[in-house]
């Protein structure tokens, strides 16, 4: 057996071990990514910013089955199989190149959805509805205050009816001094939480897209790795029937 045939099958074999543990790496990645956006789910009026994190989740999954189907293939030189292979390795390979497409696309579009949202939610701010808890966990989570700053809360209706304050959420930590005067600005978080929400949400995404980068630079190699085996134990067939 040549060293051609030797490296690929141990790169195979190396990229089928890869996919079992990629399976779960990237199945945990999509549902990080999903999580992270449902967190903030009122916000962002665009659902189809997920599209990337359940092509993620997906490719998941079939790498792991097919991790298998690697591993047989490659033991036994299965021409058969390593044509099934290299099909599926090339299936998941234009999924993770779709998949980071979407991302870029969504990633530029972040900022739009969360400007045209945001300030919606928090003119529905009352203290009881749905918008008031998604507000309240922003602002605590991120320590911010109003969208683009904490003045923006003077046009609300939620300031005029509460004696000119902001909700308690804008305060720093647990400080039960603060009341969410806006004489009270030691106690308070200035800063706006949309610039806040977009660098998280840029920088899940930014997370994601490595990980699929990663993942389709070694699919590439398994791929020629396919072809090097196939072609050599075609070859090698053909010397053996010459022989006889």
């Amino acid at each position: 057996m040549d060293c051609g045939i030797i490296t690929s099958k141990t790169v195979l074999l190396l990229l089928s071990l890869i996919f079992w543990a990629a399976g779960g790496a990237l199945a945990y990645v999509g549902s990080y990514v999903i999580k992270s956006y449902n967190n903030f789910d009122n916000f962002l009026e665009d659902k189809y910013t997920l599209i990337p994190a359940a092509i993620i989740i997906a490719v998941g999954v079939v790498m792991f089955v097919i991790g298998i189907v690697g591993c047989c293939a490659t033991l036994r030189e299965s021409k058969v199989g390593l044509s099934f292979f290299l099909l599926i390795i090339l299936a998941i390979f234009a999924a993770e190149v779709a998949a980071l497409v979407f991302g870029f696309i969504y990633q530029s579009r972040i900022k739009g959805d969360l400007e045209r949202s945001m300030s919606d939610v928090f003119m529905k701010y009352d203290g009881e509805n749905s918008d008031t808890r998604a507000v309240d966990y922003l602002q605590s989570q991120l320590q911010c205050c109003g969208v683009q700053t904490y003045l923006n809360w003077t046009t609300t209706p939620w300031f005029s009816s509460r004696n000119n304050t902001v909700p308690i959420s804008c305060c720093k930590g647990n400080n039960t001094e603060c009341t969410g005067r806006l004489d009270q600005l030691d106690l308070l978080n200035t800063r706006g939480c949309e610039g806040k929400l977009e660098q998280l949400l840029q920088d899940v995404m930014s997370y994601a897209m490595l990980v699929i980068l990663g993942f389709a630079i070694i699919k590439f190699f398994g791929m020629l790795s396919v072809c090097v085996i196939t072609c050599k134990s075609g070859r090698r067939s053909g010397y053996q029937l010459l022989h006889a």
